[in-house]
């Protein structure tokens, strides 16, 4: 029987078209595969349909922004993605804030439509674990609605993470997200699920981001995750941003609505144990 170990170097040496010296292969975690001549580089494998199609597609999509620095796919197959290996450093000031400017940046590259999803990838994408739907769209609230908030809380509720009359208060937000949801904007570039997992410091100071859940949507959704699990030096990186392109007036008061997409997804993938906080957050939004 063929080891873990073994699959990733076989993967990497098919993908690549080189030869593999050595194989690390964490639990849980992408294998970190060292190719002859000294590069490494890491090998994830995914078997849900589409999901190394989507990862890449949306690596590439955020890396032609010329933004944010984002690790090159070096080649995938429907289950095995290889991408170049970021040296990791420690968060600092002057990192944070460059990456806030570079996040503005890849916002600004744009998006042909809300939910559009990277060019060459599924419409049938993940965030995580969770199939994601990308169904393009030209209002806002109404896909949000739709397409980000709902088919998750229907899941809770229907497998009783949720009760129904907490299931009412989220479709309150969602019956109100016309007058909830700010100025209008145009659709930007998203990483889609910028938690601190997938922000990575770089040993030469600068942030790459990894495991996109790359469409496109609205610009507070990204600021909103990089808050939702405590991103280092994250006052640093907002007014970065700020200073590249300011969020519009009175954004900080939707950050909880912007945050109830990834806590249901959380509530759909691990239980009971996050429903309080997307309460919070769909309170915290229908109080502005």
């Amino acid at each position: 029987m063929v080891n873990r170990d073994e699959e990733a170097g076989r993967a990497a040496a098919r993908l690549t078209g080189r030869r593999v010296a050595a194989v690390r292969a964490p639990s849980a975690s992408p294998a970190e595969v060292t190719l002859e001549g000294g590069e490494v580089v890491m090998v994830k494998r995914a078997d849900a349909p589409d999901a190394v199609r989507a990862e890449a597609a949306g690596l590439r999509w955020l890396r032609e922004a010329d933004a944010v620095p984002v690790p090159a796919v070096l080649g995938h197959d429907e289950r095995w993605l290889v991408t170049e290996r970021v040296p990791t450093g420690q968060p600092d000031g002057t990192g944070a804030v460059r990456f806030g400017r570079a996040l503005a940046a890849l916002h600004a590259a744009g998006a042909p439509a809300f939910g559009a999803p990277p060019p060459g990838g599924p419409a049938q994408a993940y965030i995580g674990a969770a199939p994601m739907r990308n169904t393009p769209a030209a209002d806002w609230p109404a896909w949000y609605a739709e397409h980000r908030v709902l088919p998750y809380l229907r899941a809770a509720v229907d497998a009783g993470t949720l009760r129904h009359e907490e299931g009412a208060l989220i479709e309150q937000v969602c019956a109100r997200l016309p007058d909830l949801a700010g100025p209008a904007e145009p659709p930007a570039r998203l990483h889609g699920d910028l938690w601190n997992g997938n922000v990575l410091w770089g040993a030469d100071g600068d942030v790459r981001l990894i495991d996109p859940a790359a469409h496109g949507g609205h610009r507070e959704t990204d600021l909103a995750m990089l808050r939702l699990f405590g991103c280092p030096r994250l006052e640093r990186v907002l007014a970065g941003y700020a200073e590249a392109a300011p969020p519009a007036d009175g954004w900080r008061g939707r950050i909880g609505l912007h945050q109830l997409f990834p806590l249901l997804v959380h509530v759909v993938l691990f239980g009971r144990g996050y429903a309080d906080q997307a309460l919070a957050a769909a309170r915290a939004a229908l109080a502005g």
